[in-house]
């Protein structure tokens, strides 16, 4: 049996970059992915051209900014949930929730929080607080479980060029850091790192600065697996070669490989 593959991709404007979507799709065929920042309504979405590139889609936009979406090659994903539970009264589309390929996935755009300190930052930690509480659960389901998508944390310095310019930045503020370490102390395996224990990888590159050419990244892309889907990872990574396209998004998808032999 082949791997199973499950990407996560923050697009940044899925009408802007359907061409390099569907280029990835093609040529590195994952079996689910996640795709963040949508930046379209529902009704916008580009679900033929999904479905003539061989996926079904469940998705959830929103007018200009956010938005998430999940496709599964070959199938149409089950549906779970929308929004994280306690967070009905929240505008913003940026969680869900679905099983495909025998495995539930949950897709996330995680809120940035800039400027930090003020309202942006506390409704980062409030979402955040939102999430551990619904991730406990899902950990302990019993099923294989990846919860992907763009944290808006870098975890550490490791996982960033440079921390001189970012210091003030909400991804790398001490509390946003606390609570993507409790995510961890769950259980929850953070793949990259485990398939790289020892390198600095990268999932964003700004448009600022020259960044992308000079590989001054920052990793903010995760996959999170609970303890029956670490069982399975035998492969992880990072596609780099859509972000050196020409009109890429600032993010390269990242991936893992899960055995979902018996």
């Amino acid at each position: 049996m082949d791997p199973l593959k499950i990407a996560t991709f923050n697009i940044n404007g899925i009408r802007a970059r359907l061409p390099i979507l569907l280029e990835w799709l093609d040529r590195e065929a994952p079996d689910i992915v996640c795709l963040q920042e949508l930046k379209a309504t529902d009704l916008a979405f580009p679900i033929g051209d999904i479905r003539d590139a061989g996926y079904g889609a469940i998705w959830h936009g929103q007018t200009s900014w956010n938005g998430v979406a999940i496709l599964a090659k070959g199938m149409e994903p089950l549906e779970i949930r929308r929004g994280l539970p306690g967070n009905e009264k929240d505008s913003h589309s940026r969680y869900l929730e679905a099983a495909a390929h025998g495995v539930i996935v949950g897709c996330l755009y995680l809120p940035n929080g800039n400027p930090q300190p003020g309202p942006k930052f506390d409704y980062k930690l409030a979402w955040f607080e939102k999430l551990i509480a619904h991730a406990a659960s899902l950990y302990a389901s019993g099923h294989p479980v990846v919860l992907a998508g763009d944290y808006n944390v870098v975890p550490t310095d490791e996982d960033i060029y440079n921390t001189r310019s970012w210091l003030k930045d909400a991804l790398l503020q001490p509390e946003s850091r606390e609570c993507f370490q409790r995510l961890l102390d769950q259980g929850w395996t953070d793949a990259l790192r485990a398939q790289f224990p020892d390198e600095r990888i990268y999932t964003f590159w700004d448009y600022f600065r020259n960044h992308w050419k000079t590989n001054s990244g920052l990793r903010i892309d995760h996959l999170l697996l609970n303890a029956e889907t670490t069982a399975r990872l035998t492969n992880a990574g990072v596609d780099r070669w859509p972000r050196d396209l020409p009109h890429a998004s600032d993010h390269a998808p990242t991936w893992v490989e899960l055995d979902m032999g018996d």
